[in-house]
């Protein structure tokens, strides 16, 4: 089996495994930047346009957008024309050396042009090819689009934003997209597992609808399980309307006094009117847990968030400030530990959020920032060329 050779510099667990990906936006990217962070070699296939992404933010340059540049760091960029004969001619050369075909297309649009599994599958048996869908093939909303907003809705999240917060609001963050994403390096790993052991490749898809519904029935589910159902489809304590970071005298302090041990550390310590023997116990405290989040709430307005830190520190319950995105830069913790690398690029340096697992004998790397549009696709060919 002839393999093209590797232009990238990648180290980590995946080097020497290469990526065709025809992936957009931030579902699909975000899973193959995690990719590439772990060595592969990752050929970003983009249109004359290029990614939409590549516009969408603040930028140091034309198409260096902020969250692009993030999802496609390391990553080399090839223009292609999958309109025409000769960028498809090219696009079944690269899949000749590759091992992983990842891509964002509804089904209909990448058979039409000619790129289905089968289709890869004729040009390279053992590929693992990989579809990022909105849903699923096998459901009657597989040809409907999707962005992180509907899937939010389609799974339930605003609905218990709704029951915690008496509002139907997003999450702040694209949380659809980027647990799609984590689920689809999962499942394309696994894939190549297998056929690292067998030699068979196959198809993999990874529908965010039936993700985040998996995700948000790992609690949610709860009473619903069972037949007959013993409840509906909800965790209390995480929609509980009182469960929220606790104000105190001068800010917010976020912490969760849960366990029994956690429990009568704090009553000990605290000694609030209102603690009596029948909340020793979890069992009875879930049972009404809006009801001990308020009781909760009320102390922690008597002392300062430095003094509630402090003091559950001490006793070893989990507490916290709150703090800003723009503050997980300057944090302490993840400074120490080295998890920000910075990388040279023709417009500057660039911080980035680093790798958050750790290899003791394959570490991951950040091998550099994001490609300008095309910026490797003489490379790539010649290496075609060379082959």
């Amino acid at each position: 089996m002839w393999r093209i050779a590797m232009g990238g510099v990648g180290q980590g667990p995946l080097a020497g495994v290469r990526v065709i990906d025809l992936t957009s936006m931030v579902m699909g990217p975000y899973s193959t930047q995690i990719m590439a962070d772990m060595g592969a070699d990752v050929i970003k296939i983009e249109p004359p346009a290029g990614d939409a992404t590549r516009y969408i933010s603040v930028a140091p340059a034309p198409g260096l957008a902020g969250v692009f540049v993030n999802v496609n760091r390391g990553k080399r960029s090839v223009v292609l024309d999958l309109q025409s004969d000769a960028g498809k001619a090219t696009l079944r050369e690269l899949i000749a050396g590759a091992d992983i075909f990842i891509h964002a297309m509804r089904a209909k649009a990448i058979a039409k042009l000619g790129f289905d599994y089968a289709s890869v599958a004729a040009i390279k048996p053992d590929i693992v090819y990989t579809n990022c869908y909105g849903y699923g093939h096998r459901g009657p909303y597989r040809d409907q689009p999707a962005y992180d907003d509907t899937i939010q809705a389609e799974c339930g999240l605003p609905a218990v934003q709704q029951m915690l917060t008496g509002e139907a609001n997003f999450v702040g963050a694209i949380v659809a997209d980027k647990v799609a994403g984590l689920t689809a390096v999962y499942a394309t790993m696994m894939a190549l597992f297998h056929r690292e052991r067998t030699g068979e490749g196959q198809e993999v898809e990874v529908a965010m609808f039936e993700t985040m519904a998996s995700f948000m029935l790992v609690e949610h589910a709860n009473g619903a399980l069972f037949d007959p159902p013993l409840s509906a489809a909800h965790y209390p304590r995480a929609v509980s309307s009182n469960r929220k970071p606790y104000r105190t005298k001068d800010g917010h302090v976020a912490a969760l006094i849960y366990n029994d041990k956690h429990w009568a550390l704090f009553v000990d310590a605290v000694k609030p009117a209102w603690a009596t023997p029948d909340y020793a116990k979890l069992e009875a405290r879930a049972k009404q847990i809006n009801h001990i989040y308020g009781l909760l709430a009320e102390t922690f307005l008597e002392r300062t968030t430095a003094e509630w830190l402090e003091l559950l520190g001490r006793l070893g319950i989990p507490a916290a400030p709150l703090r800003t995105p723009d503050e997980l830069f300057e944090n302490p913790h993840l400074n120490e530990a080295g998890f920000f690398e910075t990388v040279e690029s023709p417009h500057g340096k660039v911080r980035f959020p680093g790798i958050p697992t750790w290899f003791s004998r394959t570490p991951g790397k950040i091998t550099g920032s994001a490609p300008a549009l095309g910026a490797d696709t003489d490379a790539v060919l010649a290496e075609i060329t060379k082959n």
